[in-house]
């Protein structure tokens, strides 16, 4: 991989650009092309320290802010992103290979929003009524923010991953650290730098590294929470990390979302909203719809229906082709994992479209639909996070609910059907954080973001997001004579 020329990206801390004073650096590549346009440093324990430091200076300044000032902020912030959209969807379109001409509506007027929610969050702190729980005391609630923050945001959303962790940490009066993946730091780094325009030095500060960087973030003495996005393996570690300093951990791990479809559907939109929701971005979301369980008595027609629309509407290809509805998967070390899965499917499997490197040149993998599975199947029980849809069929409410809930992942999941008593009954059942009806994937602000058992702990998005990056004192006063 090559490149005629490249851009040398540094790191974002106390307000400014500076140099990283690690010596090791990795290659930025454009995952539709394989060509190298960018170099960033492997941050180390000095660059670490550095910024941990700026923010920790800057929350004596911050954490006294005003809820107002501190929305006046993240509006500001919001706005200049807005005017800025453009500039962000060339960055996230050559860092991740997403289509360019559907970023600006899908991601990232979707992250001005959510910043203006909690901008908004700031200015309304709940809490117990004050009163004289005991006779002669009054006792009051103090919603506080927890002092600096270390955050680690994935590769497959950069910008609004990254809008997820500063936004609420930085409304509640925190400061934060922030990691972008190594490859697709440059968003990130924009986002920091229109964000000092409006806040302290050192309130938002972007280092770039790889997994040691991570490590040293979390092991570092100053953060008094650490929140990562990330693989289940990431979030075991930081949690282990995490513990021997009693730190506080957030986790938004992986996700093995199951799209239950009943015989009594809509096959036709159940089709077409499973497709849209397993191949948006190249199946790599953890909420992705790309395990189906359909009633035995319209699976063949479903599976019929869904390979007709995936070739006559999911095209994968140049991300600056209007008909292109995803790109690339992420990296070389994304598509061998992919392609690796697909090739090792049982003898028994049957891929119905797809399951096959596109093209010679980027990181391109054909919408695939893969029928003839169990549950115990590797593919079935693991993330693929690629455009892999797989199909298994159902005969009873029991069997759909006892394989929906047949992983170790609990982030979310779908139920498709007209019969509504069995909707809430599924609603009730589903051991995952959301449960779609009739759809599958959509996100708002207000509403929050958070699996069960291996799929971490905490909420994304919403009050409860907010919340998180809190911490809650009673005062108690005595009113006696």
């Amino acid at each position: 991989m090559t490149a005629t020329s490249t851009q040398e990206l540094k790191n974002f801390i106390n307000g400014e650009y500076v140099p990283a004073r690690a010596e090791r650096h990795f290659d930025v590549v454009d995952p539709a092309t394989e060509e190298v346009y960018a170099t960033s440093p492997v941050s180390g324990s000095e660059d670490v320290d550095a910024a941990y430091t700026a923010a920790a200076a800057a929350f004596e300044v911050w954490g006294d802010s005003t809820p107002s000032e501190r929305q006046l902020a993240l509006f500001r912030i919001a706005d200049e992103m807005e005017k800025r959209a453009d500039e962000f969807a060339d960055l996230e379109s050559r860092d991740t290979g997403k289509p360019r001409a559907s970023l600006i509506d899908d991601e990232i007027l979707v992250s001005v929003d959510q910043i203006r929610f909690f901008a908004g969050a700031a200015r309304n702190l709940d809490g117990k009524a004050a009163a004289e729980y005991m006779k002669d005391h009054t006792s009051v609630i103090r919603r506080e923010p927890i002092g600096v923050i270390g955050q680690v945001t994935p590769w497959n959303y950069p910008l609004n991953m990254a809008v997820w962790k500063f936004a609420p940490a930085v409304a509640a009066g925190n400061t934060t650290v922030l990691k972008p993946s190594d490859t697709t730091p440059s968003s990130t780094l924009l986002l920091a730098e229109i964000a000092a325009g409006f806040l302290p030095p050192g309130v938002l500060n972007v280092i770039t590294g790889d997994k040691t960087t991570g490590a040293r973030m979390i092991e570092h003495s100053i953060p008094q929470m650490v929140s990562i996005t990330g693989s289940v393996r990431a979030g075991m570690e930081v949690a282990r990390a995490a513990a021997s300093d009693l730190k506080r951990v957030h986790l938004e791990l992986g996700g093995k979302a199951p799209v239950i479809v009943f015989d009594d559907a809509d096959i036709q939109r159940a089709v077409e909203g499973i497709a849209i929701a397993g191949y948006f971005n190249a199946g790599q979301d953890c909420t992705a719809a790309t395990r189906v369980l359909v009633h035995e008595s319209v699976h063949d027609e479903f599976v019929a229906e869904m390979v007709k629309y995936v070739r006559a509407n999911v095209l994968t290809g140049d991300p600056h082709d209007e008909k292109t509805f995803y790109g690339p998967v992420n990296s070389e070390t994304q598509l061998t994992r992919v392609s690796g899965m697909v090739d090792a499917l049982p003898d028994r499997a049957n891929i119905e479209i797809g399951g096959k490197r596109q093209g010679d040149r980027g990181y391109f993998y054909e919408p695939t639909v893969v029928t003839r599975l169990e549950q115990t199947d590797d593919i079935i029980q693991n993330e693929v996070f690629g455009p892999v849809v797989t199909v298994q069929s159902f005969r009873e409410e029991s069997d759909a609910l006892a394989q929906a809930n047949g992983v170790v992942y609990g982030l979310s999941s779908s139920v498709w059907t007209r019969d509504h008593g069995r909707a809430m009954r599924f609603a009730k059942h589903l051991d995952f954080g959301c449960v779609w009806i009739n759809t599958h994937i959509p996100l708002v602000a207000e509403m929050p973001h958070g699996g069960f058992k291996h799929s971490g702990y905490g909420k994304d998005l919403s009050a409860y997001g907010f919340d998180d990056y809190t911490r809650i004192k009673h005062v108690m006063s005595y009113i006696g004579e």
